[in-house]
């Protein structure tokens, strides 16, 4: 039996560049929705129900921001921001609402494809069965990528998810940030490495007692991060 081709939701306000990217991700053999403003973009992300969208922040009736923190409430869907300004402000609080990266308009469409295909692949895999990780203030599950501290859940997005559970693997060593970027991004990935220090604030903030001075993932000045909770 052939599975489904993966889904994609492209918003953005320019018609020209939605066209564009249709055809390249249609090309690839993915299955492609459009929509040109805020509240389309939500309609069809409840109707379509993509695997990933690719999602512009300047949107008419509702900026790509908003639609991703009210995507964040109900879903976990993979989101790949687009941005017209070079501010990494715009990108530090895409990442830090939820988005699972970014690009820079103006962009290549076979730069676009890479990253969604990088992202995409994250995904494969899930059919094995990965062993539970029970620490003793942090749980992960990994087949059902749920986690528990203090046996309460925890709510982290995909990417947030992935890069514990990277970190968790490997207890007591430094993984650079190359490292995580491609066990977590894959090889190809065309961003830049900050992207990891934003999701790991972001995890701090969520499993650590005091983020500014976390004990769970430490960080190793020069070297990388370091998962340090005990093992049960």
């Amino acid at each position: 039996m052939q599975s489904r081709s993966p889904r994609i939701l492209v918003v953005d306000d320019e018609p020209t560049i939605v066209k564009t990217v249709q055809a390249y991700l249609e090309k690839e053999g993915y299955t492609v929705h459009t929509a040109l403003d805020g509240p389309a973009a939500l309609k069809a992300a409840r109707a379509f129900w993509p695997d990933l969208i690719v999602l512009d922040i300047m949107l008419p009736g509702m900026d790509g921001l908003e639609v991703l923190r009210r995507l964040r409430q109900e879903s976990d869907v993979y989101i790949l921001m687009l941005t017209a300004k070079a501010d990494e402000t715009d990108k530090v609080v895409g990442l830090t609402v939820g988005a699972d990266d970014y690009l820079t308009k103006p962009f290549s469409p076979r730069e676009l494809v890479a990253r969604v295909k990088a992202i995409l692949r994250r995904g494969r895999g899930a059919g094995l069965s990965e062993p539970v990780l029970a620490f003793r203030r942090l749980r992960l599950e990994p087949d059902a990528r749920r986690v528990w501290k203090d046996d309460r859940p925890v709510e982290l997005t995909s990417i947030e998810f992935e890069l514990l559970h990277a970190l968790a693997r490997h207890r007591g060593r430094v993984l650079s940030r190359e490292q995580l970027i491609e066990q977590v991004w894959g090889y190809d990935y065309y961003g830049e490495e900050r992207v990891v220090d934003v999701h790991i604030g972001h995890i701090r903030r969520k499993v650590e007692d005091d983020p500014a001075n976390p004990t769970l993932i430490v960080t190793v000045r020069g070297a990388g991060y370091r998962f340090e909770d005990e093992l049960t």
